[in-house]
């Protein structure tokens, strides 16, 4: 009688299953073997469709121990390029005779005083075969998981970045004419409610005028903006432009009494609230929308940006961003 882990072996194996476990390829070579030796050989190939030349080879191979059937390493005992007695002979004396040297120094007086012509690359992975080259420890530095500082009132913090909005959803008469469609987005820390701007550029004039419309837009006064280094926001990376001038936008900011902040550069996860609400409109507007034209564009944009602002999310406890706005409004009432 067959166990239940063999018949289901057989059956995967009859539907071209692949096995990767070793204990189930181990127990189905043992039960062909046992096959094999009580009905036959004829009758094992009808019955676990393998061919007679792998029947016969697992009969050789096993001995009584599970490790017998188990399929021995392909890789090769041998390579035409790889390094010779000599020169392996060589690399040990020089290490030997100078512990204290680096990898380079070696393959320079190696390639010096033998003619070793290899490369430091194979040096070093002959070594590390050989046992006598320990790899160096990175010294990268790990990154601190710094606690976050929630924010305790709306405005105390706006994340501001501009989306490029897929080709895919433009016309291919736009495509061809190299039109493309930006997407601003201004997030309120505490909130998470959410103005947006769709443009066909981004600037600094540009970025500019979202500075105007979100303090329309948003109902709060604004202490702080957060935004990455992009040239539509600052000159601080900017190889062309005075690095010390002011953008538009930041004079903007300036004249209304609002406070920039820049993130590390190459540091997205700074403006993760911002990052993660781009993805959500990913998913929910770009992945399913066609747009006919720039207009058709803003009308589903803001359409969709109205039905975020009034949907409850986790990290308001199932809220939405209006309703956390409102009851903050009547709480700071009462007081």
């Amino acid at each position: 009688k067959r166990t239940p882990c063999v018949k289901i072996i057989i059956e995967n194996t009859h539907k071209g299953v692949l096995m990767n476990n070793i204990t189930q390829i181990i127990e189905y070579r043992k039960s062909v073997i046992k096959h094999a030796k009580n009905k036959g050989v004829k009758k094992t190939l009808e019955e676990f469709k393998v061919s007679r030349a792998t029947i016969y080879r697992w009969i050789k191979k096993f001995d009584g121990t599970n490790k017998s059937l188990l399929d021995k390493s392909r890789r090769p005992h041998s390579h035409p390029n790889q390094h010779t007695e000599e020169e392996l002979r060589n690399i040990r004396n020089y290490k030997a005779k100078n512990k204290n040297k680096g990898l380079v120094m070696l393959w320079l007086k190696l390639r010096e005083k033998t003619g070793y012509s290899r490369s430091i690359v194979s040096l070093y992975r002959a070594m590390i075969r050989l046992g006598i080259y320990k790899k160096t420890p990175s010294k990268k530095k790990q990154s601190e998981n710094r606690k976050y500082k929630q924010t305790t009132y709306p405005g105390e913090k706006i994340q501001v970045d501009v989306k490029y909005v897929p080709t895919n959803c433009m016309l291919k008469e736009d495509k061809e004419n190299d039109i493309r469609y930006y997407q601003y987005t201004a997030i309120d820390e505490y909130s998470r409610q959410r103005v947006v701007m769709a443009t066909k550029e981004h600037s600094t004039y540009e970025s500019a005028k979202f500075v105007k419309l979100i303090i329309k837009k948003f109902k709060f006064n604004i202490e702080t903006v957060q935004t990455d280094n992009g040239l539509e926001f600052t000159n601080r990376l900017s190889y062309k432009a005075d690095r010390n001038t002011k953008t538009f936008f930041e004079k903007e900011l300036e004249s209304n009494n609002i406070k920039h902040k820049l993130i590390k550069p190459r540091t997205p996860k700074q403006n993760g609230k911002v990052e993660r609400s781009h993805r959500k409109d990913q998913e929910n507007l770009y992945y399913e929308q066609k747009f006919l034209n720039f207009e058709d564009f803003k009308r589903k944009l803001s359409r969709w940006i109205r039905e975020y602002n009034n949907t409850g999310m986790k990290p308001l406890n199932w809220k939405s961003p209006n309703q956390i706005l409102e009851e903050y409004k009547k709480l700071t009432a009462e007081k």
